[in-house]
């Protein structure tokens, strides 16, 4: 199976293809999408829009794994990453890719086993369990194959069921 992570942001989106199947991965592709942030909002998203697009053409993934938003103090903050999460399901959803969001909890819990780690934790494992040389920088792109690793390990049966469901339905 291959799944595109997805760490949202307007400023920084984190993006990692994993192959793999639970127990056994390998990174694809790491990478980060960012966008000025004194830049027209409209702008960015339609640069996010090509950016996600064109990882969608050139890694053809199974599935789409997206952080769920989750509220913050700074609500400002919050509607961007909630717009970047909304261009990766639509991005994915027009391609017939089905889309899974994980939670910040449920992702650091996969990768560490802990779901309170530090985010140097969770870089520091995606490093060891994907036996790269060096750790993805920025934490974008760390986050981004947590989430890939999460959806492969925790969200594959997910996964499955809705693909039935789908040629089921043809």
């Amino acid at each position: 199976m291959r799944v595109l992570g997805v760490d949202p942001g307007l400023t920084r989106c984190g993006l990692g293809v994993v192959d793999g199947r639970p127990g056994r991965a390998a990174m694809v592709a790491v990478g980060v999408v960012r966008t000025p942030g004194d830049a027209d909002p409209g702008e960015r998203l339609v640069y996010l829009e090509s950016e996600l697009d064109r990882w969608l053409s050139r890694f053809a993934p199974d599935v789409v794994a997206v952080e769920r938003v989750f509220a913050d103090v700074n609500v400002q903050t919050v509607i961007s990453t909630a717009h970047a999460s909304a261009i990766a399901l639509l991005t994915a959803t027009k391609r017939g890719i089905p889309v899974h969001f994980h939670t910040p909890t449920e992702v650091k819990a996969a990768v560490t086993g802990s779901g309170r780690s530090e985010k140097a934790q969770v870089t520091m494992m995606v490093t060891r369990i994907l036996g790269l040389d060096s750790a993805p920088r920025p934490a974008d792109a760390a986050d981004a194959l947590a989430l890939a690793l999460c959806h492969l390990w925790r969200g594959q049966a997910q996964t499955r069921l809705t693909q039935l469901a789908g040629q089921g339905q043809r």
